[in-house]
């Protein structure tokens, strides 16, 4: 199950860049809300509050949003904007609501459980190829995250898609695609070693000048 955030929203009747820069001057932030069956509506956050919903949240964190004074509503995190020179500002952010009763469709974390076999006792490199799965389920049925267990993998081994079962959610990623691989280890490249050529122990000849050759003749 997912985790679940509560987030108090107000509701907003400007929309624009210009009333977006407005909003960011108050030290509120703009935000949008969507889904199926329902019109989208602009909002206006707490930065500070929105802030503290965010910390540790993944992509499958389920929020409680509730607009002014109205019902909560359930939301996915779509999107967050951030300044680009300041990643701790957060610029706008995209809410879709969801329905208990209506799959929905979200990329879920892929978690890596264990030590490979073949990284313990051979030396071999994990890699983590897919970081991210995408699933159809129930919003009531969404997990954290996607737990993978690689401690039996050797080297030269993989886990592909098709290996992970899910009881009440499909995934729809190509099947074929690895998940893990170990491979095998890597070995520095050796520098060749310059070899200084040994000294000629050959006696080195000598000519007489050529005067000298002529006076002995």
């Amino acid at each position: 199950m997912a985790n679940q955030v509560k987030l108090a929203a107000g509701s907003r009747t400007t929309s624009g860049k210009g009333a977006a820069r407005s909003v960011r001057r108050q030290g509120k932030v703009p935000a949008v809300i969507y889904g199926h069956g329902r019109e989208p509506e602009s909002l206006i956050l707490d930065s500070a509050a929105l802030g503290r919903a965010l910390l540790g949240a993944t992509v499958a964190t389920m929020l409680e949003v509730q607009v002014d004074d109205r019902a909560p509503v359930r939301a996915l995190i779509r999107e967050v904007q951030r300044d680009p020179l300041r990643a701790a500002n957060i610029l706008h952010v995209d809410f879709y609501e969801v329905h208990a009763d209506e799959k929905i469709t979200v990329s879920v974390p892929v978690h890596l459980k264990g030590i490979p076999d073949g990284v313990r006792n051979f030396g071999g490199v994990l890699d983590h190829v897919r970081r991210e799965l995408e699933i159809e389920v129930f919003p009531g049925d969404l997990p954290d995250s996607i737990d993978v267990d690689v401690t039996a993998l050797a080297i030269g081994h993989s886990i592909f898609v098709r290996d992970i079962q899910l009881e009440r959610a499909e995934i729809l990623d190509d099947p074929d695609q690895p998940i893990a691989t170990v491979g095998a280890p890597r070995t520095e490249e050796v520098a060749p070693v310059a070899v200084e050529e040994a000294p000629s122990t050959e006696p080195e000849l000598i000519r007489k000048a050529k005067a000298d050759e002529d006076e002995e003749e």
